[in-house]
């Protein structure tokens, strides 16, 4: 007998499923003991004898010694149906294929479906999916008659494998049973790897690409065209499971309870002891096929959770995603892949993950991590792989640079190459930030300014080097470069202008990416708000979107290719309304105002203010200790928990670059209620606003509010003296930080103030807000 010991665990899991129906099992399984007759792997009188070997075996193992006289008939005969069924199932299961159980189910299932009334006469939560699909066939396929009849059970099938397959958020499952079909749901299945769920990222992506398809017949803009999602693969959430049994990391499991320091100083012997896991023979085979199949194109490798980009909380940026050349050997590029999967996997236990998740109140979940395996999008330009554009959007503008600029109309965050400059902080670099009521509106005024807050690096794949690079702009920009006059201009020095035609040559250090004949002369801004209020009614809140864009060749304007990469609904606070910021408070209680970039809320009685004088950590902090005092804002981060306090500091709080700000990450700041960032120096520069990356995310969705003070604008409103004169309490909070004091100061505000707490109220709709002292209110 010829063993497929592959086959055994999937068709008899489907098997047990089936034996709840015992009318569908028991004719399921006479066509399966038919075709192991036909098929000749056993004949029906060596069939009927092992039965009842079997059977007599049975007895003996129970202390029957005596058949005739101590077992009833009726036991006996249920005795040989069950161990008949059994070796049914096993002669099927260990010889016969897959696909062939399939097809007897849907022939079965089809055979039931009656010409006149029609009832669903299974319960679809507990039925295989097999079952499910080919009930689901014959609904879709139903006479126009009775379709009306059919289309109720064909909803519940549609939501019962929506909820095993992709979510069971009942929120999602309620949008998404409006536009998932049974093919669409059969193409994820073909298309998954392993067993489980497809993870939220995929199924955001998935929602936001049907609900524009559905919708494109209304929009001005042909959309089912112009807006795709790239190739995509699913590795199922329960793979993550099996991993963990087959590598034992189950002692990571619990990661979640453990304190701040024990998680930090344990992530890297997790990510070092999940490097080395394996994954099951069935799933390194699919993935070797998977790269078959991709063939040399670029990867990208993103973590699909299961609480990832649902309706209350995103997960930005907290799981790891990672680009993968593929260009090496079929072994080297399967080694890559797997690698990039366990450090995906991995993540789930990485610090800031694990902080967010306690801050949200979900530390108590059971996360499982899918996997979301998709083609990299762009297009060749010498030996770099890189899209023309890619960004992000928001349905909704939480901050106005200018009193013209409408919320409503959000606003996107694009940059040259690939994404990851869109959605992170990073050093020394900046992207076009575009509200999309005023698009030619810019927080910039003059050509230096615009020249030095533009972008100056690019991340792309070097296909020749096989590996993730971030060069300057310069080095990888050309004057052959297709559709290049839609995004940069020249740089004339005193003024910088779109390029109107390429008849002249032009220097890659000439070039200053603006995207304003983009933004101009292209359909790419209408397109992008009718996308974003499109999906912003289709999940009834505002949201946010990542993509590329191809642009294509065309006349009189070049035709725009939008590549969805993900949609989550956006993360709002309820901001009070009306706030008005009092007329009668004494000039001595006010401590700072703001007016640019100013949200919409109001703190009261803050107790604790963190101040990090931006001069003196410029001018003395040496590297070192500037990355030991982001570690000093952690600890105290933990130590001022249940307290009212706000953070202040130099330039970009949670850069890359400790020379621009402090290296904080989100498991450093969770508990503060305000991220206050102070530009230094006299020139009043434009610091880069945070809104639209994942750090941005992190302060809304934990309610901390963040504002821009410029204390040398003459303005606004700085208390230098009261900065600068209040005691320092950190070596009584911190006795062990307390040679920090130099940097970090720690102002106790009630107990300089007799009795006073710090208040602050942000008018958006004003762009004014104020910081003062006032009593404490209960």
């Amino acid at each position: 007998m010829q063993i497929n010991p592959q086959q055994m665990p999937k068709v008899l899991e489907l098997y047990l499923e089936i034996t709840q129906y015992p009318i569908l099992a028991r004719k399921i399984r006479e066509r399966m003991q038919q075709e192991i007759f036909a098929r000749g792997v056993i004949s029906p009188a060596a069939f009927e004898e092992e039965v009842r070997e079997k059977a007599i075996q049975s007895q003996r193992r129970e202390g029957v010694l005596d058949p005739l006289h101590e077992e009833p008939a009726e036991i006996w005969e249920q005795r040989i149906s069950q161990i008949r069924d059994h070796l049914i199932d096993f002669y099927f299961a260990y010889n016969l294929p897959h696909e062939l159980f399939k097809q007897i189910v849907q022939q079965v299932v089809g055979e039931r479906v009656p010409t006149e009334e029609v009832v669903l006469s299974f319960n679809p939560e507990l039925a295989p999916w097999d079952m499910l699909f080919a009930q689901a066939d014959q609904y879709e396929n139903a006479p126009p008659e009775q379709r009306h009849i059919v289309e109720p059970h064909l909803q519940e099938i549609i939501v019962v494998l929506i909820k095993s397959m992709i979510s069971d958020q009942l929120r999602f499952v309620g949008v998404a049973k409006q536009l998932f079909t049974i093919e669409d749901l059969k193409e994820i299945r073909r298309r998954r790897i392993g067993r489980g769920k497809i993870g939220g990222k995929a199924a955001g992506m998935m929602l936001a690409w049907k609900a524009l398809q559905r919708m494109s017949d209304e929009l001005p803009y042909d959309l089912r065209r112009r807006v795709v999602i790239p190739d995509s693969y699913f590795i199922g959430a329960d793979v993550f499971y099996d991993f963990h049994s087959m590598n034992r990391l189950f002692d990571f499991i619990n990661q979640k309870y453990k304190s701040k320091e024990e998680i930090e100083a344990e992530y890297p012997k997790a990510l070092e002891r999940y490097a080395k896991g394996r994954f099951a023979p069935d799933v390194e085979e699919s993935l070797r096929n998977l790269l078959a199949r991709v063939g040399k194109t670029p990867l990208i490798v993103r973590s699909s959770s299961l609480l990832e980009d649902n309706f209350e909380t995103s997960f930005a940026g907290k799981y790891e995603s990672f680009f993968l050349p593929n260009q090496g050997t079929p072994e080297e590029n399967f080694q890559a892949l797997i690698h990039a999967i366990t450090q995906v996997y991995a993540s789930v236990v990485n610090p800031d993950a694990l902080f967010y998740r306690r801050r949200m109140g979900l530390i108590d979940y059971d996360e499982r991590m899918a996997i979301l395996l998709q083609k990299v999008q762009g297009t060749l330009y010498r030996h770099y792989f890189f899209p023309a554009l890619a960004g992000v959007g928001f349905s909704s503008n939480p901050f106005r640079w200018n009193p013209r600029i409408r919320r409503e109309d959000g606003f996107v965050r694009i940059v040259w190459g690939l994404g990851t400059r869109a959605v992170e902080r990073v050093a020394n670099d900046y992207p076009r930030i575009v509200a999309l009521s005023h698009p030619q509106l810019r927080p910039e005024s003059s050509a230096e300014e615009i020249r030095k807050y533009s972008q100056h690096f690019v991340d792309v794949i070097d296909l020749r080097d096989n590996s993730f690079k971030t060069l300057p702009v310069q080095e990888v920009i050309g004057e052959d470069y297709p559709g290049l006059s839609y995004l940069v201009s020249i740089d004339s020095g005193d003024y910088i202008q779109p390029i109107f035609s390429l008849g002249s040559r032009l220097e890659p250090k000439e070039l200053v990416l603006t995207f304003d004949n983009l933004l101009r002369h292209t359909d790419f801004v209408p397109m992008m708000k009718t996308i974003l209020k499109q999906l912003e009614s289709v999940y009834n809140k505002p949201v946010d979107i990542e993509f590329t864009l191809d642009i294509l060749p065309g006349y009189p304007k070049p035709e725009l290719l939008i590549h969805l990469l993900q949609c989550r609904p956006q993360s709002s606070r309820e901001a009070e309304r009306n706030l008005v910021i009092p007329a009668d408070i004494p000039e001595a209680d006010k401590l700072f105002s703001a007016n640019r970039l100013v949200p919409r809320g109001r703190v009261r009685n803050i107790r604790y203010i963190v101040y990090v004088d931006p001069q003196i950590y410029s001018m003395k902090a040496d590297y070192t200790t500037k990355l030991e005092l982001a570690r000093v804002v952690g600890r105290l981060n933990k130590r001022l928990e249940g307290e009212q306090f706000i953070l202040m500091g130099p330039g970009r709080w949670g850069s890359t670059n400790v020379d621009l700000g402090v290296k904080v990450s989100y498991a450093d700041i969770y508990n503060t209620r305000m991220l206050i960032e102070m530009a230094s120096g006299q020139d009043g520069a434009f610091p880069e606003a945070s809104y639209g990356t994942h750090f941005f995310q992190d302060l809304v969705e934990a309610e901390i509010y963040p504002l821009i003070l410029y204390p040398e604008d003459p303005s606004t409103i700085f208390a230098h003296s009261f900065f600068r004169n209040a005691p320092n309490v950190l070596g009584a909070l911190l006795p062990a930080d307390a040679a920090y004091a130099d940097y970090v100061k720690v102002i106790d505000v009630p107990a300089v103030t007799n009795g006073k707490t710090l208040e602050v109220i942000m008018n958006g709709e004003k762009e004014e807000a104020l910081g003062f002292l006032t009593m404490p209110e209960q």
